[in-house]
């Protein structure tokens, strides 16, 4: 309870609080959707939306351990939490995905292609969301009673809690409640009917709501005292989050929780100081999102001690992360807090002012019983300050001027290769880097040399399937003399060609180009040598294997295992007769399944590869499929080692395919694994599309565009059915949430930044979903809403 304070300064707080505070949210019995949710019954599962990440992802504890992540992962804008289940909204508000927290099995709800869900709620059992129709039946419910007719009005919110929802209608601000308990729903409506409610929260058998003038009402049960609002004045709450027999609310002034009922018990001094973004509501406990940084704090009677107050989840985000522009004001910090990836709104009754610095930073008032510092206490400090800052500085310019003279910099005696100065233009790249390609070709010839050495000596017993060292004779037997018609392809440093080995076995060999020596066979050397270091060291059902080499004279050959079914790009693209053959083009599960394959493989270089390794070349023409259409990926005669904590930038010369190369390896020379994951993310958007990398639109008079420039787009307004390639027809049922999730995964591939790109393991869960979902011929995920329980 607060003390009594005079008037006037009871005034000044709450102009204050109106002024210059936004209120915050608050959720009951799971509540609307937000970004935070509490899933209880069987185990307690406390749920959110991650930030600073560039896919707006769900995170989970449980049991007082953090779960592994939930799929799919993809970008939501809104959860809310019942009895044992957890739904989501996805960005855009066209999907609706809800899981049974008791073994995470998913269900698709709701998908539309026009019509947006704007908030969610779920109560004990209650499951409903209001719609962005302009028609007055805005709201719809799954489970278990459709919503009354609203008459000529729409719903500005509602809220869920066992057995009833109450909304409250646009034209006049009338609560209508509704539910499996008529009686006590129509009881809950009368004694809100003379009222003007402008929010409405529900809880286990009671209901409270924020009236025009800013009072606190709360109708129903008060058996343990939860209608008792404390210290009511007009404007002093903010949010409310209702439990089974507890009420909380969120003060307007400092952003504190205070909660009442429960028999006084639910309260808790643990959250005494604590601003909070919003609350959410169980049964028996509460939990807040704080403002000072984004944690989870959680409190009550209900919750374990043993798990402690404040949950390990990642940052949450404090309200959704959305595309469109707002109505209202920006959430401060929008851009890092969604990782680039849209922006954060605050709800329009929130648009009175926008603090400047976050409620928990507020000064505090002055404290008239001590007088202020003196004048020269602060000199004194501002001059310590000053001198330290000086010490820095003077020791910073000492060695600067040691390792200038040590090295020789400063006088232009030597060259020293770093990060410092990345070049903007791949043509300064390639004269940036040309001082440092005869070290490098060098560590490559020396990797190499070693190999080899190691392969003719017959020493490593760590390597029984070792590269066959061949004659250059057998290779021009094997492929008639390089026969025309045995040239299958090329790749970083020549042509491959089909070849039959004296024992059988059917080959592709490369051949590195003959001609002019210099530069040309210098580049082949060291294109030769890259892709023998590294595939004498890789073993992977997706990685195209290396049989063997030769090197004779100006020969440089390497012999691999032959892929009976050519390229991806030849199905996708190359000549017709291919093409009307290939299964890849009339199946999207196929085409899902290689995307799979090649994510794997790539995977593999990036987090099992010691040390890890940068393809630096992803695109269709270099994966290839053998005999079963498994997709493996090849030619690794631009690939280089990764460092090995995965976060260092290395600047390289640029090198990759146009249509495919990471912008931000072409523009900065910044290569990371991310620039890996473009590459892949194009190919996902030419699975998608059929269309290739870089092709000619009609639309634009002819002019080349960039797939990633024609699809994302696309994508991102919910217009993905308009970009499909025509010739698989369109997705099944249980193929169309495949396609999606793909399609997704594909648009986290490309951003411009590798920071704001998936991960290839995140690829690589999202895939294994998608194939998943293909197989799912249960109507689990049908075209329209389905309860996600059967009664």
């Amino acid at each position: 309870m607060k003390t009594p304070i005079s008037p006037l300064i009871a005034a000044v707080f709450l102009l204050f609080a109106v002024v210059s505070l936004p209120p915050p949210s608050a959720k009951a019995l799971g509540g609307s959707s937000s970004t935070l949710a509490v899933v209880y019954g069987s185990a307690t599962t406390i749920c959110s939306i991650v930030a600073q990440q560039p896919v707006q992802q769900i995170q989970c504890w449980q049991g007082g351990l953090l779960l592994p992540p939930i799929l799919p992962i993809t970008s939501f804008e809104g959860i809310a939490g019942g009895r044992d289940t957890l739904c989501g909204v996805l960005s855009g508000g066209l999907r609706l995905l809800c899981w049974d927290t008791t073994t995470f099995f998913l269900k698709r709800i709701y998908n539309s292609t026009t019509t947006s869900l704007t908030s969610l709620t779920i109560g004990d059992t209650e499951i409903c969301a209001l719609t962005n129709v302009t028609s007055p039946e805005n709201a719809i419910c799954w489970r278990p009673y459709r919503v009354p007719a609203s008459g000529n009005s729409r719903f500005s919110m509602i809220s869920s809690g066992y057995e009833f929802s109450c909304g409250i209608l646009e034209d006049k601000n009338r609560v209508l409640c509704w539910g499996s308990n008529n009686n006590f729903s129509s009881f809950i409506q009368s004694e809100f009917s003379n009222l003007s409610i402008t929010n409405i929260q529900v809880g286990g058998r009671h209901a409270c709501g924020i009236d025009d003038s800013g009072f606190v009402v709360c109708k129903g049960n008060n058996d343990t005292g939860q209608l008792k609002v404390p210290w009511n004045v007009a404007n002093e709450y903010g949010a409310l989050a209702l439990g089974e027999n507890h009420t909380c609310a969120i003060r307007r002034l400092n952003r504190t929780v205070i909660c009442w009922g429960g028999n006084g018990e639910i309260s808790s001094n643990v959250t005494d100081g604590i601003s909070f973004e919003s609350i959410v509501a169980s049964s028996n406990f509460s939990c807040g999102l704080t403002t000072i940084n984004f944690s989870v704090i959680c409190w009550g009677t209900g919750w374990p001690n043993s798990s402690g107050i404040e949950l390990p989840l990642q940052k949450t985000l404090p309200w959704p992360c959305v595309e469109t522009s707002c109505k209202c004001n920006v959430y401060p910090d929008s851009s890092t807090l969604c990782s680039g990836n849209g922006h954060i709104c605050r709800p329009c009754d929130d648009d009175l002012s926008i603090p400047v610095t976050p409620p928990s930073f507020l000064p505090p008032p002055p404290d008239i019983s001590s007088p202020p510092s003196s004048p020269s206490r602060g000199l004194r400090r501002g001059l310590l300050a000053l001198a330290i800052v000086g010490l820095v500085g003077g020791l910073v310019g000492i060695c600067t001027v040691a390792y200038c003279l040590w090295t020789g910099v400063c006088f232009g005696k030597k060259k020293i290769h770093n990060s410092v100065q990345p070049t903007m233009t791949a043509a300064n790249a390639a004269q940036q880097s040309s001082s440092t390609q005869s070290s490098r070709s060098s560590t490559l010839r020396r990797q190499g040399s070693i190999l080899m050495r190691r392969q003719r000596s017959g020493t490593s017993s760590k390597q029984p399937d070792r590269a066959e060292e061949f004659l250059f004779s057998e290779l021009v037997s094997a492929t008639n003399n390089f026969a025309l018609e045995n040239k299958i392809g090329g790749g970083s440093f020549g042509g491959v060609y089909k070849g039959k080995l004296h024992d059988g076995r059917e080959v592709a060999i490369k051949r590195g180009d003959t001609g002019s020596k210099a530069k040309k066979f210098q580049e082949k050397e060291s294109a030769f040598e890259s892709e023998l270091a590294f595939l004498s060291r890789l073993h992977h059902k997706h990685l195209v294997g290396l049989i063997g080499y030769c090197e004779e004279k100006d020969e440089r050959l390497l012999v691999y295992e032959y892929m009976k079914n050519g390229s991806l790009h030849d199905h996708l693209h190359g000549k017709s007769n291919v093409v009307k053959s290939s299964s890849v083009v009339d199946s999207w599960k196929i085409r899902i399944k290689i995307s799979l394959d090649a994510a794997r493989g790539i995977e593999y270089l990036h987090n099992y590869a010691v040390p890890p390794i940068i393809h630096r070349d992803i695109k269709s023409s270099n994966i290839l499929l053998d005999e079963n259409f498994i997709a493996r990926v090849s030619d690794f005669g631009l690939s280089l080692n990764g460092p090995e904590n995965g976060r260092e930038f290395r600047p390289m010369k640029a090198a990759g395919t146009i249509g495919y190369i990471d912008p931000e390896y072409y523009g900065l020379n910044v290569l990371t694994a991310k620039s890996d994951v473009y590459g892949l993310g194009v190919v996902l958007l030419e699975l998608l599309t059929g269309k290739k990398a870089i092709f000619k639109d009609a639309e634009n008079g002819g002019s080349p565009i960039s797939l990633v420039d024609y699809a994302v787009p696309a994508i991102k307004a919910g217009e993905l059915t308009k970009i499909l390639d025509v010739r698989v027809g369109p997705p099944e049922t249980n193929e169309s949430e495949a396609v999606e999730l793909m399609a997704n995964t594909a648009v986290h591939c490309v951003p411009l930044e590798g920071k704001d790109r998936l991960t290839m393991s995140d690829v690589v869960v999202n895939l294994e979903r998608a194939l998943a979902l293909c197989d799912d011929r249960r109507g689990s995920f049908s075209s329209g809403p389905i309860s996600i329980i059967s009664d």
